[in-house]
């Protein structure tokens, strides 16, 4: 097989890989409210689902996340597919709470550890394509997470477990395949060291992160927002009982950016921080038009505006980091990228969560809102101003 054709082959495995873990993280979002009617759990019970795969995937993060630099990407790839492949099968047998949450907790641990090593091992595979593919997967695999499992919940027998077999038999198609992939990095010492919760984040691209990160912590808090509470937020402004409310909601948002990402392959990055910078705020204005107008067209117009700006930001943040880490340096950095994308992702969610039981759903959607804009008005003054462009001259 020639080295082209066997590039090809590893960067389309592990794109679907990538969308794989994704696409099972969303899974669950159509089927909540099924859940809380067989099981009988408040929405307080909900938010803690939500919140320690969030949490979970965050300690993944935080401690396995530059594993793959010291013991190489395959071993570290096929352990989180086994991870999840056992967390599917946790969602098919579960009835009751503990086992629920049990399931989220595995899978957070597995998609952390994934998306670390997935990421980084892109960026071995393909320099050029790599940063595409690591930002458009992510958010067509909770697309095609969202909107796949509310299709099968409204339309297909057994809602609550066929989609987890479905997910558990690529899982276990990929933990085969996994070994027929070349190997990117050397075993070096070092591995339980690693294991320290840190951010290994290279000096050269402090000062990057933090210029993406305003800009990066709106655009993933309007994503945890739209997996925990935008289901409910559309029940309660427009009355609408459709099962596909959930999976659409976030379909709506991610495919969008998935499809801006695709659009600003061959942009710079600096333009894709000024879309997103300018598009979020517009579209979350709508958004809220649509909640207070109990209009579902309008929500959903103002969904895809915000879902734009989603892609854009998403794709420019990570444009902007990429070029700024050598080889060894890659699954430190993206461990850290995303430990920070995922604390935004649920933090504000889970304190909007529990606002919502005093305030009220839609003032603490008004709230949140205001806060996205702002983050995203600050980060577009700051993407306005030029700054001379630093990388990190890296072989592969």
């Amino acid at each position: 097989m020639s080295s082209s054709h066997s590039n090809r082959a590893s960067l389309w495995f592990l794109a679907v890989t990538l969308l794989s873990f994704l696409a099972a993280s969303t899974a669950p979002t159509p089927l909540y409210h099924l859940y809380q009617e067989q099981m009988q759990f408040s929405a307080a019970t909900l938010t803690l689902i939500f919140a320690v795969y969030a949490l979970s995937l965050l300690v993944a993060l935080l401690t396995v996340g530059s594993l793959s630099d010291y013991l190489g990407r395959k071993p570290v790839i096929f352990t989180a597919v086994l991870l999840n492949a056992l967390a599917m099968l946790l969602f098919i047998y579960a009835d009751n709470v503990a086992w629920l949450i049990s399931a989220r907790v595995l899978q957070g641990f597995a998609t952390g550890m994934a998306t670390a090593v997935l990421s980084a091992t892109l960026l071995d595979t393909d320099r050029q394509q790599g940063p595409l593919v690591n930002s458009v997967a992510p958010l067509l695999g909770m697309a095609l997470g969202g909107l796949g499992c509310g299709l099968l919940s409204e339309y297909a027998p057994a809602p609550l477990h066929l989609t987890y077999w479905l997910l558990f038999g690529l899982f276990a198609v990929q933990a085969v395949y996994v070994w027929w992939l070349p190997e990117s990095v050397s075993p070096q010492a070092g591995a339980w060291a690693s294991l320290r919760p840190t951010l290994h984040v290279p000096v050269q691209a402090r000062s990057t992160l933090w210029r993406v990160l305003p800009l990066n912590t709106a655009t993933w808090a309007l994503g945890g927002f739209y997996a925990s509470l935008a289901p409910s937020l559309v029940r309660t402004a427009t009355g609408s009982t459709s099962n596909l409310i959930g999976g659409a909601t976030v379909a709506a948002l991610t495919l969008t950016g998935a499809l801006m990402i695709f659009t600003l392959r061959n942009s710079s990055a600096s333009k894709s921080l000024r879309l997103g910078a300018s598009l979020l705020p517009v579209g979350v204005l709508l958004i809220l038009a649509g909640v207070h107008s109990a209009s579902l067209a309008l929500f959903f117009l103002g969904t895809l505006i915000a879902g734009c700006g989603f892609g854009a930001g998403f794709l420019g943040s990570v444009r902007s980091l990429v070029p700024l880490a050598l080889p060894h340096e890659r699954a430190g950095l993206m461990s850290a990228y995303y430990a920070l994308s995922y604390l935004a992702f649920c933090l504000p969610a889970l304190l909007a969560g529990n606002l919502a039981r005093t305030l009220g759903l839609v003032t603490t959607t008004d709230g949140y809102a205001l806060v996205l804009i702002a983050l995203a008005l600050w980060a577009l003054s700051s993407a306005l101003r030029p700054r001379p462009l630093r990388t990190c001259e890296a072989g592969s």
